[in-house]
């Protein structure tokens, strides 16, 4: 049974930093993304890795913001998320896929909220 797990999200004011975590398990895919959709927005990209050599890619809104990291012996994806702006709040989603920006499979999502 393929499963992904988020956790991390919460609460946080502009500039304060989260960081997610998303776990695998049942399904090894070359990559894993992390997604997000903001109320009444279309889901978008924001961050990807290959599991096998560890290559990273990040949407605009986000370079220089956001960390993507993988550690193969927890079958766990972490994005630290650090400067956080009230536009990044959004329902998180991780996906495993065999493209990068491309999920096959999909996590339940986790919230994460930058207010003031």
């Amino acid at each position: 049974q393929v499963q992904l797990v988020e956790s991390g999200g919460g609460l946080v004011q502009p500039g304060g930093s989260l960081r997610l975590s998303c776990t695998a398990s049942g399904v090894t895919l070359d990559y894993i993304q992390w997604f997000r959709q903001a109320p009444g927005e279309e889901r978008e990209g924001v961050s990807c890795i290959s599991t096998s050599d560890g290559k990273t890619d990040y949407a605009d809104p986000v370079k220089g913001r956001f960390t993507i990291s993988r550690d193969n012996a927890k079958n766990t994806v972490y994005l630290q998320m650090n400067n956080l702006k009230p536009e990044d709040t959004a329902i998180y989603y991780c996906a495993a896929g065999i493209l990068c920006w491309w999920g096959d499979y999909w996590g339940q999502g986790t919230q994460v909220t930058v207010f003031s």
